[in-house]
């Protein structure tokens, strides 16, 4: 009877031992989060370059030059100061006042351009310039602008039939260089004196000559 006390004790405290777990230690809990994988980034990539805008400039035009002024009557270059008041009333044709507003029409349509209509002007259709419509024209290339004044006619002198007079004229204007220009010098027209054979076209005032002719290119 002695012994039987601690044999109960022992088999008292192996059913209290409590029973081995058959889970592994190593695995996490089910509350445990889960890390996010970080995104790799590659050792070769490289920013996208914003490309420089190019710088633009306005050009700036040219200054424009001034115009250029007619020289002032009765100066060397300009016209001769003659006041002579200029007769009111109709202006005939075959007058000197007439042939005045030949030459007036004929620069008028040099400075519009319109250079066959003002070769056209001169005696014997346009010969008398000594060039034909094609030059006469092209001897006007080297104006940038042509401006004229004409002056008051003088005398009208007959000669072998013929009448003639002169008108004084300034042409001033500018050049394709840029240089201004100025010409002095008369017109001088001719036409039929009422003869008998003459025609309509040659008792009308043309140019015979001027000191302001132009020249054909070289």
């Amino acid at each position: 009877m002695k012994y039987a006390a601690p044999v109960l004790l022992a088999a008292v405290a192996a059913c209290s031992a409590p029973a081995p777990s058959n889970r592994n230690d190593a695995t996490p809990s089910a509350t445990t989060p889960t890390p996010t994988p970080m995104p790799s980034i590659s050792a070769t990539a490289r920013p996208t370059p914003i490309p420089t805008p190019i710088p633009t400039t306005t050009p700036i035009p040219a200054p424009t030059p001034p115009p250029v002024e007619p020289p002032a009557p009765g100066t060397p270059d300009g016209l001769p100061d003659d006041r002579t008041p200029i007769p009111e009333g109709p202006i005939g044709k075959t007058s000197a006042q007439g042939a005045a507003q030949v030459v007036q029409h004929y620069y008028a349509l040099i400075e519009q351009g319109r250079y066959r209509r003002a070769w056209a002007l001169w005696s014997d259709g346009g010969r008398s310039s000594g060039m034909n419509a094609r030059a006469f024209a092209r001897s006007f290339d080297k104006y940038a602008e042509y401006h004229a004044e004409i002056g008051a006619p003088g005398r009208i002198e007959g000669a072998a039939g013929s009448l003639y007079v002169e008108v004084p004229v300034v042409a001033y204007g500018r050049l394709e260089s840029g240089d201004p220009f100025r010409l002095k010098g008369p017109v001088t027209l001719r036409r039929c004196n009422d003869v008998p054979g003459c025609t309509a076209e040659q008792r009308a005032w043309h140019i015979a000559s001027t000191g302001l002719k132009p020249r054909p290119k070289a």
